[in-house]
């Protein structure tokens, strides 16, 4: 099964865990088929939020909300479970200066005629 685990941290521990260890336990997680993809963000300050509401869109710079931590990149993993996915999640680095949420991905349940209906709509 598949988990997200997104990193989080506040702006004073952002740089705290160094990129180093990071990509260790990354290449640890990829070489035993564990790490489907991750990436770190960019700190908090460099956001956009994109909202649309009755057709109008809004650009905000900035985080949706203000935190005390924010998200600074994630981890996709592929565990047998909840509790083999903790276990991961607890080794990540920034684990030891923020928190780690693990949340488990779902497929998309779509029918295919719609979905060919809003490509088509969605085309320039």
């Amino acid at each position: 099964m598949k988990y997200l685990c997104l990193v989080y941290l506040s702006a004073e521990k952002w740089s705290a865990c160094p990129d180093s260890a990071c990509a260790a336990y990354a290449g640890k997680l990829k070489d035993s088929g564990q790490l489907l993809d991750g990436t770190p963000l960019h700190p908090v300050h460099t956001a956009t939020t994109v909202r649309v509401r009755n057709g109008q869109t809004t650009v905000t710079d900035g985080p949706f909300a203000e935190t005390k931590e924010a998200l600074a990149g994630f981890y996709l993993i592929d565990a047998r479970d909840l509790n083999e996915a903790i276990q991961i999640a607890s080794k990540i680095p920034p684990a030891k200066y923020g928190s780690i949420e693990v949340r488990p991905t779902r497929e998309l349940v779509v029918d295919q005629d719609e979905v060919a209906r809003y490509a088509a709509a969605a085309a320039p």
